[in-house]
């Protein structure tokens, strides 16, 4: 049991309790995340432009019509998920909360009983916090 997955049995345990809530994303935006990627055969026949630009194109999964870009907190359980090898990206927390933009979804650690889905609007709030965040340390260096 990882860290993450603590701090998640916590929120869940006691989904009121801000401190819990507020653990759990620190402990998200400050990690670091294994995305599956598609093979470059799979990238050039989907968006063949930036397969050609030599683009890294994440695996994101369309289930009942919302798309998920898949996460992993560990390479063990996304070779689990995915059951085969395949390339992937490691991502910060922090950064895929700065890129991911909506309707986009993420689903982490699926296949585990710590998997946990995050909608359009949390994302946005984490973007948010990543970037007072950012704004914070980078005041703080100018000083």
């Amino acid at each position: 049991m990882t860290d993450l997955d603590k701090a998640l049995v916590a929120v869940r345990t006691s989904p009121d309790d801000d401190a819990s809530q507020s653990a759990y994303y620190d402990l998200f935006l400050n990690a670091t995340f294994w995305v599956p990627t598609l093979s470059a055969e799979q990238a050039l026949e989907l968006a063949p432009e930036a397969a050609a630009a030599g683009e890294t194109m994440p695996l994101v999964v369309e289930a009942e019509g919302i798309d998920y870009l898949m996460l992993f907190d560990s390479p063990e359980r996304m070779a689990a998920w995915t059951q085969r090898e395949v390339t992937f990206v490691e991502v910060p927390g922090y950064f895929l909360a700065e890129t991911t933009v909506p309707p986009l979804n993420w689903a982490l650690n699926v296949g585990t009983e710590y998997s946990k889905r995050f909608v359009p609007e949390e994302i946005s709030w984490l973007r948010q916090v990543a970037e007072q965040c950012k704004a914070a340390a980078d005041a703080l260096e100018g000083q």
